[in-house]
C-alpha cells in the first residue's frame, strides 16, 4: 500500500496560473540535511533528523520536539526496518543523550512514517496520537482487511486495464507494507482537526489534511510561524495522491486540493518543514505551483482524450503523466494517481465513464462514448 513516495513530475516552473504578486522562487534557510544520526535545530526547540527509505525517494525528515524539561515529542518516526532503527539507536545516545521521547505524534499511517511507532513507544512508554482513521488505515493495510488488500487492488487495477503482466509483479511483491510496518500501536490518542498538543515548548494546532491519506495531521506553531507540514507540502515533488480499491469511484484530488486551502491561509513567512526534501518559506507560492500542476496534468488527460477515436483506460494513460520506465513500486502509485485525475474529470463531467465489454473502465469526451 502506498508509502509517501510522491511520483508526479515536478510542478512547472514557468509562471502560468501562478499569481505575480507571488515570490519568484521559494526560500530555504538551509541548503543540505543533518548528516546520517545527526540532528540540526531548524526552529527553536525543534530538531531535524533525516532518515533512509527503501526507495527512489531515498529519505524522510522527522522532528523532534524538546520541552525545557529535557524530553522530547517526535513528530514520525521512519521506515520499520533495520538500517533505520540502527540510526536511531545512535540517536538515543546522542541527539536524546538518554533523554526520554514522552510522545509520538504521526502524521499519517504510510510505513515511513508510521513504522517505528510501536518499537519506539514500547521502548519508551510514549502513545502515539494519530487521526481515527489514519489509526484504522493503518491497521487495516497491515492485517490486508477492510478493502485494503493485494487482491482488491489487483482487482482495480486490472478494471482500469492494466497488463497481466504488471498486475503480477503487485502479487508476487506481497504485502509491502508489512515489510515497513512490523508492528502497530493497539491503542492511540486521537488527533483531531483544530485541536492543540503542547510541545516543544509551545502549542501546535492540527490542521487536517485529505487526498495522499486519509486524514493526515500537519501541526502549526503560530507562535513560532513554524509548520511541519507531512507529506501535504513537499517543495520539489507533488504528492502522490491516489485511488484505491476501499473507494474505487472517490475524488481524493478534489480533497486535496480543497485542503490546500487551509494551508495558504497560513503568514506568508511560515517556515515549512516538509517529510521530503529541505525546509522552506513561501508557502502561497508552493500551493500555487501545486493547483497549476495539478490543473495542467487534468488538461493534458483531457486532451488526449479528446484526440483519440475510442474510449482509454488508465492504464493507457500512465505514460502521459509519467513518461518515463518505472518499476513495480513506483507503476502502483502511477496507476493510483492516473486514475485520480480521470475520477476528478470524471466527477466534474469533463469525461464520461463507461464499462467496456471486456469489463475495463474508460473515459470518453462527454457524448463520444
Amino acid at each position: 500500500m502506498p508509502t509517501a513516495l510522491p511520483l508526479s513530475e515536478q510542478p512547472p516552473q514557468a509562471r502560468a496560473g501562478i499569481p505575480a504578486a507571488l515570490p519568484p522562487a521559494l526560500d530555504y534557510p538551509r541548503t543540505s540535511p543533518p548528516a546520517p544520526g545527526e540532528a540540526v535545530e531548524i526552529a527553536p526547540r525543534v530538531l531535524w533528523l533525516r532518515m533512509p527509505l527503501p526507495f527512489a525517494l531515498d529519505h524522510i525528515n522527522l522532528w523532534l520536539l524538546a520541552d525545557a524539561d529535557d524530553a522530547f515529542t517526535l513528530v514520525d518516526c521512519g521506515f520499520g526496518d533495520l538500517p533505520t532503527r540502527a540510526l536511531w539507536e545512535r540517536h538515543f545516545a546522542t541527539t536524546l543523550a538518554a533523554r526520554p521521547i514522552r510522545r509520538i505524534i504521526a502524521t499519517h499511517c504510510h510505513p515511513d512514517h508510521v513504522g517505528n511507532a510501536a518499537w519506539l513507544a514500547a521502548r519508551f512508554d510514549a502513545p502515539v496520537a494519530m487521526t481515527h482513521a489514519e489509526y484504522l488505515t493503518a491497521h487495516a493495510m497491515a492485517g490486508q482487511h477492510s478493502g485494503y488488500t493485494i487482491a482488491a487492488t489487483i482487482g482495480l487495477f486490472r478494471r482500469h486495464g492494466m497488463a497481466a503482466d504488471a498486475l503480477a509483479d503487485l502479487e508476487k511483491r506481497g504485502n509491502a507494507y508489512r515489510r515497513g510496518v512490523p508492528e502497530l500501536p493497539l491503542s492511540f490518542d486521537r488527533l483531531l482537526d483544530g485541536d492543540t498538543r503542547a510541545a516543544g515548548d509551545t502549542t501546535w494546532r492540527i490542521v487536517e489534511g485529505h487526498g495522499h491519506s486519509p486524514e493526515h495531521a500537519s501541526l502549526h506553531s503560530a507562535e513560532r510561524g513554524v509548520l511541519i507540514s507531512g507529506d501535504m507540502l513537499l517543495p520539489k515533488i507533488s504528492t502522490n495522491v491516489s485511488v484505491w480499491p476501499a473507494e474505487p469511484d472517490g475524488n481524493p484530488l478534489a480533497r486535496f486540493l480543497d485542503s490546500l486551502t487551509a494551508f495558504e491561509r497560513l503568514p506568508a513567512d511560515t517556515l515549512v518543514l516538509p517529510s521530503h526534501g529541505l525546509p522552506f518559506r513561501g508557502i502561497a507560492l508552493r500551493v500555487a505551483q501545486l493547483r497549476a500542476h495539478h490543473e495542467a496534468r487534468l488538461g493534458e488527460l483531457d486532451d488526449a482524450v479528446r484526440a483519440s477515436d475510442a474510449p482509454l483506460c488508465a492504464a493507457e494513460l500512465v505514460p502521459m503523466l509519467f513518461p518515463r520506465e518505472l518499476d513495480v513500486h513506483q507503476r502502483f502509485f502511477a496507476m493510483g494517481e492516473t486514475i485520480a485525475h480521470l475520477n476528478h474529470l470524471w466527477h466534474a463531467s469533463r469525461l464520461d465513464r463507461h464499462v467496456a465489454a471486456d469489463g475495463t473502465l474508460r473515459f470518453a469526451t462527454p457524448g463520444r462514448a
